[in-house]
């Protein structure tokens, strides 16, 4: 039986001569993997190879079995074709680092919708975005993320933010006042702007955050400190050095 649904890209891997091992996170079904047979034959615009692209937004049909580990696509197709995020390299990096963080959060085959329209929206938004707007943007989908996965940082209580010295406390994701007995947290200006970013609902409103290049250094690095402290086996992110890079 086959299944229409909505695909990006996160991962291939060449299989023989021809194919591939696509890992592609679905509307319908979650992160899958697909074999993807005979497309290497080919670099046409228009050929499976070239949509396989890590960030690609595809329309899929799909065999589906869920007693199997590997599926196949029966069909697939652009579903919208990027103008500038594979071909701009300050955006590309910063679709390769939610790729990455994508990769390393999604671990079960399990449906997960509104993550999936959310991660659309997003890379259609950094596709045409300012870059004034996609400066902040990893870390704006770093801070939105683990409110899909059911980690997600919690706002501060009303009045918090009139405190002297409010601390982030990375290994419980909350915001306090006294500073924690160990090493996790964050503090000052760190924590301040982390408010300001938990406040923006939609990314178009992240240039009114200012922030320089060492401060989004710094934030990213504890942002993926605090992934580690809630998933395991996170790890190191590989593309945290190439997007610090292009960011600054």
């Amino acid at each position: 039986m086959t299944h229409k649904t909505k695909g990006i890209v996160l991962r291939t891997v060449k299989y023989g001569e021809t194919s591939i091992v696509a890992t592609i996170f679905t509307e319908k079904f979650g992160i899958q993997t697909y074999m993807v047979n005979g497309v290497r034959t080919t670099q046409k615009k228009g050929s499976k190879a070239a949509m396989m692209q890590p960030g690609a937004l595809l329309d899929m049909e799909v065999y589906h079995n869920e007693l199997k580990g590997m599926q196949r696509i029966k069909e697939c197709n652009w579903h919208i074709i990027y103008q500038q995020l594979f071909s701009d390299v300050i955006k590309n990096s910063i679709a390769v680092y939610v790729i990455e963080l994508l990769t390393k959060t999604l671990k079960q085959p399990e449906a997960n919708d509104e993550l999936f329209y959310f991660c659309e929206d997003c890379f259609l938004f950094l596709d045409r975005a300012a870059m004034a707007d996609a400066a902040n943007f990893a870390l704006y989908f770093s801070l939105q993320l683990p409110q899909f996965m059911g980690f997600k940082i919690q706002s501060p209580d009303p009045g918090l933010e009139t405190e002297s010295e409010i601390y982030l406390d990375l290994r419980e994701g909350i915001f306090v006042t006294d500073k924690p007995i160990h090493n996790y947290f964050i503090q000052g200006e760190l924590t301040k702007h982390t408010i300001e970013l938990l406040k923006v609902i939609h990314p178009e409103a992240l240039n009114e955050v200012k922030l320089n290049k060492d401060i989004r250094k710094l934030l990213l690095t504890a942002y993926q400190q605090y992934y580690a402290l809630h998933l395991q086996d996170f790890g190191q992110m590989k593309t945290m050095k190439v997007l610090q890079e292009v960011l600054g």
